[in-house]
């Protein structure tokens, strides 16, 4: 696929997978994106998972036919990126790994190569040509190795896996908008790079001034006609930006809890608040944890379960505290039978993320009913 005379597509969409990771739900599908950047040397930006080796290849020879690739160029060692130096290598024997120091302990421990490695650092430039690329270290978004390769000719950002997404890209890789990306940007940032909102405030810092024109990600869309609104949706990511509204997340064994959930969210409504409605047992939770990343409100329910959180919703809080999510004000409900402890542990895990806590929490024993159960003792509370 021909992004411009220079830069060609050779990745690939991944429609079998079911969990990302073997965590995070891809019902639309995700990309593996590689790109060759074609000169009088050829340099192939980043490879792909395991599984593609062979489509990897022919669409790389589709497009240099005999030619060779001069340089393998490593943003980011995740498997999903890099599964195939070692092919790569062996299919082209002479060509020169460039990466960053950081990388050079993955690349042996992951593909065993440690030969005919060119090592670069901030700010370096590798000329292929007409076409220079120019390296910029971005650590921590999201491992400690990762960076951005930058070629001003063409004004575009091999940007690993910043402003990526989940979902396969359409024919061609290039979309008009972000508008259609947004939701699985978002989940994607939430899930997996969501720890690390101040190392994304810095790359940002670092790469704005460089006058991208287009940013070619690890996965989903490679962007060019909204750059200022994909700057502009991870800047609020990774900067806790947060709209006016309320997600509510929750789990129920037996469905009292869910009747209490359903209760708020309608009182809410009522109200003219968004609301956003998880169910943490028929869902994944990332689809909580990317409204959670949009919102300044989050309610959760749990009934009391051996004494503590209902497993779901306790993976679900300590999902929140595992990426730092801070500042959010918070309410917590939930039945019981006989010991009504999970919204005191709630109450708990809320202070420890320095959340505000609006409301005491409400339980209520056994089945639940109106009388049992005043939504709007949290509601009210909230306009």
């Amino acid at each position: 696929m021909k992004i411009s005379d220079k830069i060609r597509y050779v990745g690939m969409n991944d429609r079998q997978t079911v969990l990302f990771e073997h965590q995070w739900p891809v019902p639309e599908g995700v990309s593996y994106n590689s790109y060759l950047v074609v000169d009088e040397k050829i340099a192939l930006i980043d490879t792909a998972a395991a599984a593609f080796k062979d489509e990897f290849l022919s669409n790389i020879k589709e497009e240099i036919g005999d030619r060779k690739i001069d340089y393998l160029v490593v943003n980011h060692m995740e498997p999903d990126h890099s599964a195939l130096q070692a092919v790569i290598r062996n299919e082209y024997p002479d060509c020169t790994i460039v990466t960053n120091a950081k990388a050079v302990p993955m690349i042996e421990g992951y593909q065993g190569l440690t030969d005919n490695i060119k090592v670069i650092k901030e700010g370096e430039t590798l000329s292929l040509g007409g076409t220079t690329l120019q390296f910029y270290m971005i650590p921590m978004v999201h491992w400690p190795e990762t960076m951005v390769t930058w070629c001003p000719e063409e004004k575009t950002a091999f940007s690993g896996d910043a402003f990526g997404c989940f979902r396969a890209v359409p024919e061609g890789c290039l979309v008009d908008g972000i508008v259609d990306f947004k939701e699985e940007m978002t989940r994607y940032y939430a899930s997996i790079v969501g720890k690390y909102g101040q190392t994304v405030q810095a790359a940002l810092r670092k790469v704005s001034p460089l006058g991208i024109e287009r940013i070619c990600p690890t996965h989903g869309p490679v962007w060019e006609k909204d750059i200022p609104e994909v700057f502009g949706w991870y800047d609020r990511l990774s900067a806790a930006k947060l709209e006016r509204g309320v997600t509510i997340a929750y789990g129920s064994m037996y469905g009292n809890t869910a009747k209490a959930a359903q209760a708020i969210a309608q009182e809410l409504e009522n109200k003219g608040i968004t609301v956003k409605l998880h169910d943490l047992c028929e869902e994944n939770y990332s689809y909580a944890l990317a409204d959670v990343f949009l919102y300044d409100t989050l309610i959760v329910g749990s009934p009391t379960y051996n004494a503590g959180i209902f497993p779901p919703v306790q993976s679900f809080m300590e999902a929140l505290k595992a990426r730092g999510v801070k500042n959010r004000r918070f309410a917590a409900f939930g039945s019981y039978t006989w010991a009504g402890m999970s919204v005191k542990l709630l109450n708990a895990l809320a202070a420890e993320m320095q959340f505000e806590t609006v409301h005491d929490g409400l339980s209520f024993a056994q089945g639940y009913s109106a009388d049992k159960f005043n939504a709007s003792e949290i509601v009210d509370l909230l306009i």
